[in-house]
């Protein structure tokens, strides 16, 4: 959603993943007819330091800056619902479906990754500011309604990640003005992905039928987010150089509904 829209709107945009056949298949399907571009960059895996370098090379190679980084790599780790009343019971539900092993692995992905993928190109960032103005390039973290909210929706552990991101974009928003590089983050509701949706189809896209979100009953819109609706807070944290450091929902009121902070 987020290289659409940046590419619709002219900008040359690189992307990259663990897959080469995914990234082929995006960018093929989903550059704009004229104007921007998406091209494959990779394959990557964020959670690696030594793909995170050869990835910063090869960009560096291509770029003399970059504009815009916008981490968003996810997974949404073990899940056991909570809803034992007995404590016993609900020991041993949770103790039995969840893992270190699984914990870690959904922090490095939502939160370790996010960093290490930021400090990799923090020198095209401001090399992006140096060309552009002060403070024109920027990070967009993609963390979530699920790091804000305190309903644990039945996975501890991504919650607890997504917590983790948010305050990390604090961190690093804060740390990282010294260098002229901004940092914000968008947190989404219920939209069609990969994680969410557990698929996508040859287009690389996913969807979730509005009966699913329903039934959780607590989306006021009564649907899940659509492409437009991300492609807008995308394009609004890239141009407005006046914002930095702060998470925007775009839940659907969810968090209107769920207590939240």
């Amino acid at each position: 959603m987020a290289a659409q829209a940046l590419s619709a709107n002219g900008a040359k945009v690189y992307i990259t993943g663990r897959r080469k056949e995914v990234l082929e298949k995006a960018a093929k399907t989903h550059s704009p007819s004229g104007g921007g571009q998406i091209i494959p960059l990779g394959p990557c895996d964020v959670t690696k330091k030594d793909d995170l370098e050869r990835m910063y090379q090869e960009l560096a190679s291509k770029e003399k800056y970059i504009n815009l980084l916008v981490a968003s790599a996810g997974i949404s780790g073990e899940k056991a619902e909570p809803d034992q009343e007995n404590a016993t019971d609900l020991k041993e539900k949770l103790w039995n479906n969840e893992t270190f092993e699984g914990w870690n692995e959904t922090y490095n992905t939502d939160v370790t990754s996010v960093y290490f993928t930021t400090v990799a190109l923090l020198p095209l960032l401001q090399a992006g500011t140096e060309s552009h103005g002060h403070l024109s390039a920027s990070v967009i973290v993609i963390s979530s309604m699920s790091g804000i909210m305190r309903h644990a929706q039945g996975h501890f552990s991504y919650n607890a990640a997504k917590g983790g991101t948010v305050h990390l974009t604090k961190l690093m928003s804060a740390e990282f003005q010294k260098i002229r590089v901004r940092v914000n983050s968008i947190a989404p509701g219920y939209f069609p992905s990969e994680m969410t949706a557990k698929e996508s189809d040859e287009n690389q896209k996913s969807s979730v039928p509005d009966d699913k979100i329903q039934e959780k009953g607590h989306v006021p819109q009564q649907r899940a987010g659509q492409d437009e609706e991300m492609a807008q807070a995308v394009l609004f944290l890239t141009k407005n150089t006046y914002v930095n450091g702060e998470i925007i929902a775009v839940d659907g009121g969810v968090l209107n509904v769920v207590a939240g902070r």
